[in-house]
């Protein structure tokens, strides 16, 4: 049952796991260097990458981040 918990997550299954759409999760892999693997045409999340990455900031909006300093 373990193994099931760590499965690879799909465009739609981790935007909904973020609550984004899809065309945001692909911005962020082109924008933000979000955590992605590419297997042939899809792109796939390890959830503990992803969680990771936000915890980081990475999701945050640079241009914003810029303007507060």
């Amino acid at each position: 049952m373990a193994e099931m918990e760590d499965r690879w997550l799909s465009v739609d299954e981790i935007g909904k796991y973020l609550g984004v759409s899809s065309d945001t999760i692909y911005r962020w892999i082109d924008k933000h260097a979000m955590p992605a693997h590419r297997m042939g045409r899809l792109w796939k999340f390890k959830k503990d990458e992803v969680d990771e990455w936000v915890k980081a900031g990475g999701a945050a909006d640079k241009s914003r981040q810029d303007q507060a300093e």
